[in-house]
């Protein structure tokens, strides 16, 4: 009957039958009745079940089972709020569909993409989160400061400065403005180097978006740059260690200041790794880290004399 005995004790409901007062309450979950078990009044009817339809055993699957769809996503054009209308050629039993069907829904799905893209503005972000999506694709940056560059992309088409400018130029420098802010080790040069935009266009459309936007940017931090350029290089964990180490002493004494911290980085992973008798070169070190070995060697040397090390 598909019929359970319940009592109902939940805040703003009911938790005992307004006729008679009894508390023996039925919830058929079939018709969606709540009826008293004493002198059968249907006390409310056509409740929504508003529980799930699957069964979690634990956290994760809990959360993994949702019934409110995919999260919204800044870096999709319509935030994933459309459907899309896939290109499966079988029905849900399986069974191909006859040819004039998939006419007809390659027909529908040609014109469902283009009603998601309708207005000069969803036009300018489609182009934009897909130049987006592939800068990240080349530059492996994680979702989250992907989705970090989506937003400030859009306040800037918000306030008018994407008008008469590169949409290329303007995502690149919202992926930069990402990177900056949550500390991201991606210079301006590797970003340009997988952008068709130059330089220097993407550092004034940068600036402007600082300076419009009023973004403020931490303080760069050397520490951060030490794992990367120790990854191209191959060094050990302990020598990652040392310079990170080296780094902030010289932080605490405020050596730093003023200085390009992959620099920084470079030359401390550099006298780890004499430190640590691991043989690399400046010449290693400075291509990694995208600075020249002069730069190795005046930074070495000023940690050297600042800190008293003796290598």
């Amino acid at each position: 009957m598909g019929i359970k005995t319940s009592l109902i004790n939940r805040r703003g409901g009911e938790d005992h039958c307004p006729e008679c007062g009894s508390k023996n309450l039925i919830h058929d979950d079939d018709s969606g009745e709540i009826i008293c078990g004493g002198c059968g009044l249907v006390i409310k009817e056509s409740i929504v079940n508003d529980g799930p339809e699957w069964r979690a055993f634990t956290p994760g699957e809990k959360e993994s089972r949702s019934r409110v769809g995919v999260p919204l996503s800044f870096a999709i054009h319509d935030k994933g709020l459309t459907t899309v209308i896939g290109r499966i050629g079988k029905d849900a039993y399986g069974r191909s569909i006859p040819l004039n069907t998939k006419l007809q829904m390659l027909r529908l799905r040609k014109w469902q993409i283009r009603s998601r893209v309708h207005s000069s503005t969803d036009r300018n972000l489609a182009q934009a989160m897909a130049e987006l999506d592939r800068l990240c694709d080349k530059l492996h940056i994680p979702v989250n400061i992907k989705e970090r560059a989506a937003v400030i992309y859009r306040k800037a088409l918000d306030s008018g400065l994407v008008r008469g400018r590169s949409i290329s130029a303007i995502a690149a420098a919202s992926l930069y403005a990402a990177c900056r802010i949550t500390q991201t080790p991606r210079t301006l040069r590797e970003i340009t180097h997988q952008s068709p935009i130059d330089k220097k266009d993407i550092a004034r459309c940068y600036r402007l978006m600082l300076k419009d936007l009023g973004i403020k940017m931490p303080k760069p931090d050397a520490q951060l740059r030490v794992p990367k350029i120790a990854a191209k290089v191959g060094v050990g964990e302990k020598t990652q260690q040392t310079a990170v180490e080296i780094l902030r002493r010289a932080s605490k004494i405020r050596t730093t200041a003023g200085k390009d911290p992959m620099g920084l980085a470079a030359a401390a992973l550099y006298i780890a790794c004499v430190m640590n008798n691991e043989k690399r070169t400046q010449k290693v070190i400075a291509d990694a880290a995208g600075v020249t070995e002069v730069t190795i060697r005046n930074r070495y040397k000023g940690l050297k004399d600042d800190l008293g090390l003796e290598v």
